[in-house]
């Protein structure tokens, strides 16, 4: 069976000029390809991308998008690229997205994560032509008690270390604007979307635990954990993201009644410790080996954190659609097929996406 795209999400994104922020991030690379074969016509503004083996990269979008480098933290190039596109729609996913990295730096974290977002906004409000803006945040932005059960949209915002905090900030300037700017009729609908631990294939961030695993079978080294217990709210990429697009096109329909901001987690079945996700793809991907080293006093990291996700299910009737085996699955394919198929990661990724969406349909009532 196959799924027509354009015809996703009621048509919504096919031949809307969507813009990007982040899209030579993970996240927003995905973002991008799934947009664009939904028939929408993409513009990215980013940092070049990390490394060569990132998903912009081996996707090669720089070729399949229209695409300017740009800092978000540059607010007069942020209005200026706006003023250019007159985009119909924008995510904003560019960001500081590492926590170790936002202790070595966090006057760039917070610069970055805090006035990129106020930049994005002014060029939101500067841009009539928008009508539907989200600002993609983090699970991070709750102020964590290491509680057992899921925080829920209105539980308070924080953040331990300086990552965490500009991500709290992130949301309360979110909820500033809509109060202050997007309330009225006929203004741009605006809401945030908050996800959990996302993984999936081409993602080479540094201090995150896929990535490192993979680095370590391609060196053919021991991967070292941090914090084996740490529980987390694992997802592939492909769940969160079919919420801010599901998102996206409920505010392009129903415009100011879904402005608020969003959770999209896993179920609880998903929740697992670090030491079962990497046992799960040695034993799934028949490859790599781990070590605990003795503990020396690392930079602080919230070792329990879980997403509440009643509301999207509720409201948006979005829920998730990969069990954590799919998960592991789909996420060890996303990175063996690079080296199996290098010329057809695009194709690779086009079909990720179908399986899916299959997998989706196949469970619905």
């Amino acid at each position: 069976m196959g799924i027509d795209l354009k015809r996703l999400f009621k048509g919504v994104y096919t031949g809307k000029k969507v813009l990007v922020t982040g899209d030579t991030g993970f996240k927003g690379s995905w973002l991008t390809i799934w947009l664009k074969e939904m028939g929408a016509e993409v513009y990215g503004y980013a940092l070049p991308p990390r490394s060569a083996l990132d998903n912009y990269v081996i996707c090669d979008l720089g070729s399949r998008i229209h695409h300017q480098d740009g800092d978000i933290r540059n607010r007069e190039d942020v209005l200026t690229f706006f003023s250019k596109v007159q985009p119909d729609m924008a995510f904003h996913l560019a960001a500081q997205p590492i926590v170790l990295e936002s202790y070595d730096d966090p006057h760039y974290t917070f610069e970055t994560n805090m006035m990129g977002v106020v930049n994005f906004f002014e060029a939101v409000r500067k841009t009539p032509s928008v009508k539907v803006a989200i600002n993609i945040t983090s699970d991070k932005c709750y102020q964590n008690h290491e509680w057992v059960w899921g925080y829920r949209e209105n539980d308070a915002m924080g953040g331990h270390d300086p990552y965490s905090a500009s991500k709290g900030c992130s949301e309360l300037i979110t909820q500033s604007y809509i109060k202050s700017f997007f309330n009225s009729e006929g203004s741009c609908a605006v809401a945030s979307a908050r996800a959990g631990n996302v993984i999936g294939g081409g993602d080479w961030a540094p201090y995150r635990i896929v990535p490192d695993f993979f680095r370590a079978v391609r060196e053919n080294k021991k991967l070292i954990i941090r914090n084996p217990e740490a529980i987390r709210p694992w997802q592939h990429v492909l769940e969160p993201l079919g919420g801010y697009l599901l998102l996206g096109s409920k505010l392009w329909m129903d415009g100011k009644a879904f402005s608020s901001g969003w959770n999209f987690g896993p179920v609880e079945t998903n929740h697992a410790t670090v030491r079962e996700l990497i046992e799960s793809m040695i034993r799934i991907g028949g490859t790599g080996a781990y070590e605990v080293p003795e503990p020396e006093n690392p930079p602080h990291e919230a070792i329990l954190l879980k997403l509440d996700i009643s509301k999207a299910n509720a409201l948006l009737k979005w829920r998730p659609v990969l069990s954590f085996e799919e998960t592991v699955m789909f996420t060890i394919k996303g990175y063996l097929f690079v080296q199996k198929e290098p010329d057809k990661i695009f194709e690779i990724r086009k079909k990720q996406i179908s399986d899916y969406l299959e997998i989706a349909v196949q469970q619905k009532p």
